[in-house]
């Protein structure tokens, strides 16, 4: 049982540090130059993830090689920076109680390195297992784990405006929550 545990109610989000500000933080703190514009930052429970648009390229490519000028200029990005990254996540991870992810953006392509995959425990019945099996046999995922995180995406992607409402009710709860008498 890590931070956040509470028994039979399970993880609290109150017992982290709020990171609220933490785009507010990073666009602070990031070095000038790095990105054209305030990078993209997603926070959850575990991690922060940090993603930036890099400087668009220069010159005329056809699609094949745009794609590989732009992997290759978010490598380059990556090696450049990366031991200043490395203290700036050492940073926010103190500040934050969270990992930091990081990721760059350049025309169509987007890459994340260095973030977290976490395991989830569920359990599923036949029917549920059924679906997932289906994905594998169909060749849509290798596994019943990468079917189960090609479903949670989809959902996501159809879903998006209902979880942004979920979250900011989840939000006002724990607001309330931190306001009502503290009974430890």
């Amino acid at each position: 049982m890590g931070r956040g545990w509470r028994g039979r109610g399970g993880w609290q989000q109150a017992d982290l540090p709020s990171a609220d500000d933490a785009a507010a933080w990073f666009a602070g703190r990031l070095p000038d130059g790095w990105f054209t514009g305030a990078p993209e930052v997603i926070v959850d429970r575990e991690e922060i993830t940090v993603v930036g648009t890099l400087a668009p390229l220069e010159g005329e490519f056809d699609e094949a090689s745009r794609s590989a000028a732009e992997s290759g200029r978010i490598a380059r990005w990556r090696e450049e920076t990366r031991d200043e990254r490395i203290e700036i996540a050492r940073q926010a991870e103190h500040r934050y109680g969270r990992k930091v992810a990081w990721g760059a953006s350049l025309g169509s392509t987007r890459e994340l390195f260095t973030h977290l995959a976490v395991p989830v425990m569920t359990r599923l019945r036949q029917p549920e297992r059924q679906v997932l099996d289906t994905l594998v046999a169909a060749g849509v995922a290798r596994s019943r784990a990468d079917a189960l995180a090609w479903a949670v995406r989809l959902v996501g992607e159809h879903a998006d405006s209902w979880l942004g409402e979920l979250r900011d009710a989840m939000s006002k709860v724990d607001d309330l929550r931190s306001q009502g008498p503290d009974l430890t």
